[in-house]
């Protein structure tokens, strides 16, 4: 005869394996611990944001003005203004000119080239209310400038300098939106109030890139 223990094992084997099996847990679903979280910084939190301790730089400025022929003239050109230290820089190129000659080269007071001599343009910018002279040698108008002189093909490289004036800040200064001239003839340097520098051969209005 059996034992009765004998009996009832596999009776108990039985009802386990109907019982319903919990899911087993799935390491990779768990949530990770919370090791400490780093503090997001501002350049995170808002990529426009400047890291501390920097600023942002200012723009930069700069303008050109394109020199158009006054009546019965073929001068041409275009020119660049960018501050530096000291004062403005100008660059550029002026074509159509006689072959070796030299031309008086200033900022004028008004920024109109409308009229067929381009005298819309009005007299030397001269915000200090100084006499004519030449830049880095005394007292001269802030439109003042070295002359031009053209090369053998009638060209003229133009770098000079303007001392006096400012550009894009809108103070009494400022040569933005006003009138640059080329003259028939040299400055002397010394007469007043243009510097005996003759007619005008183009004209430009300075306006901001």
């Amino acid at each position: 005869m059996r034992h009765p223990r004998l009996l009832l094992l596999p009776a108990a084997l039985m009802l386990a394996a109907c019982q319903p099996q919990a899911p087993a847990e799935d390491p990779a679903a768990a949530p990770a611990p919370d090791t400490g979280a780093a503090t997001a910084t501002p350049a995170e939190t808002d990529p426009g944001a400047m890291p501390e301790g920097m600023t942002a730089a200012p723009a930069a400025i700069s303008a050109t003005a394109r020199l158009q022929a006054t009546e019965g003239n073929e001068v041409a050109g275009t020119l660049t203004f960018a501050p530096v230290d000291g004062g403005i820089r100008v660059t550029g190129e002026v074509t159509g000119l006689a072959a070796g000659s030299e031309h008086g080269f200033h900022v004028h007071e008004n920024g109109d080239c409308s009229a067929p001599d381009a005298s819309s343009a009005g007299g030397h910018f001269n915000p200090a209310s100084t006499a004519h002279g030449r830049v880095g040698e005394g007292e001269h108008h802030g439109g003042d400038s070295d002359n031009i002189t053209a090369g053998d093909e009638g060209v003229a490289t133009v770098d000079t300098l303007l001392q006096g004036v400012t550009l894009g800040d809108a103070t009494g200064t400022d040569i933005l939106g006003r009138g640059v001239i080329v003259h028939a003839d040299p400055d002397d340097y010394t007469t007043q109030p243009t510097g005996n520098a003759g007619a005008r051969l183009a004209c430009g209005i300075i306006e901001a890139q």
